[in-house]
């Protein structure tokens, strides 16, 4: 008794689908292609089994299919989803190009950021378990320093994906990278960066302005390198001065180029410096740095000498360049009087003048 064909044949092949709207025609098809269907079996008038590729496909659930997506797959490749620990005003500054070269962004914060995360095509969370239950590809720290060991430690690392890449965006360069060593798996991958530009100095755009990275871990395998790659592709697609540096030679530069320069601003910003009616471009530049400067918070700046070796002996320097700059000023000023108190009116000097 042959089976019936019920149990042992494929059904016939269901009605074609009613034709897409217009608006979705040019997409790339995801059906699978006619020439990929597997063949199936007829029973002959002799009664055997022949195999024909015409009528239904077999509807194998693990059945491998080939998919038409060869057009899109290199942008594929190069996309990411990036979690943005700390999605505040520099979060968001970032998060806006990120979304902008079509990466998917979640940001993190403990205050409500939904709003600007909606504004910018960004997703948000309140929850870190949330966050990590993600899954991003890379995690980009955008903490103040002063919080960043507490909101680390916070994070439920255990529901990320092993070897994923984390990233932060510091002043400072040394202290990140012993945490991230301290605190993260060892499969994971890290990347110390500094863009040395924010809100304000990056507003119309970040052509030409560095951006410092070091590679402090990154693993052998090919799609770990690639992941590392298209992240810090994002700075140099927007012109960045990219500028491959150790984390060590970072914090030496620093001190001098960024804890020197707020340090200047906020003693300026002490003398309470007013814009008056015959401002030169001198004063004018002193003006604008101490609003750069001050912009800032001071939990920045007091990062910038909390966690930068570097910048307590900048302050001795700065201080003995002072006093030395004061010593040489009196010292001059009391040549100057002396000559004015001594000399007599034939510009010889005075009788008794050289007798101390």
């Amino acid at each position: 008794m042959i089976p019936t064909q019920s149990r042992w044949f494929a059904s016939p092949s269901p009605p074609l689908p009613t034709p897409p709207p217009r608006a979705l025609r040019n997409m790339p098809s995801l059906r699978p292609k006619p020439a990929l269907f597997n063949p199936i079996f007829r029973l002959t008038k002799s009664g055997r089994l022949r195999r024909t590729s015409a009528g239904g496909a077999v509807r194998a659930m693990d059945a491998a299919q080939v998919f038409d997506r060869e057009s899109e797959e290199p942008e594929q490749r190069a996309r990411l989803k990036i979690a943005i620990v700390g999605f505040g005003n520099f979060g968001q500054f970032l998060a806006r190009t990120f979304v902008a070269q079509g990466h998917a962004v979640i940001g993190f914060s403990r205050s409500d950021h939904s709003a600007a995360a909606r504004s910018l095509g960004a997703a948000f969370f309140r929850d870190p378990h949330d966050l990590c239950e993600q899954h991003p590809d890379v995690v980009v720290l955008c903490t103040s320093i002063l919080s960043t060991e507490a909101v680390l430690r916070s994070l439920p690392l255990q529901r990320l994906r092993r070897s994923t890449l984390f990233v932060d965006v510091l002043s400072v360069k040394e202290f990140p990278k012993n945490l991230f060593l301290q605190l993260l798996p060892p499969d994971f991958d890290i990347v110390c960066t500094h863009p040395m530009f924010g809100p304000e100095s990056g507003k119309h755009g970040w052509s030409g302005l560095p951006f410092v990275y070091d590679k402090v871990r990154v693993g052998d395998s090919e799609d770990r390198a690639d992941r590392c790659r298209h992240f810090l592709d994002i700075f140099a697609r927007e012109g960045c001065r990219m500028v491959d540096m150790s984390c060590t030679e970072h914090d030496e530069n620093a001190a001098e180029i960024q804890f020197l320069t707020h340090t200047v601003g906020r003693l300026l910003a002490r003398l309470d410096l007013k814009s008056t009616p015959i401002n030169t471009k001198g004063y004018e530049t002193l003006l604008e740095l101490v609003e750069n400067t001050c912009s800032d918070s001071f939990d920045l700046y007091n990062g910038l000498f909390m966690y930068n070796n570097s910048s307590t002996e900048l302050l001795e320097r700065l201080e003995l360049a002072f006093n030395s700059l004061r010593k040489e000023l009196f010292g001059r000023l009391h040549v100057n009087l002396r000559k004015q108190l001594f000399q007599s009116p034939n510009g010889g000097s005075s009788p008794g003048a050289d007798e101390n």
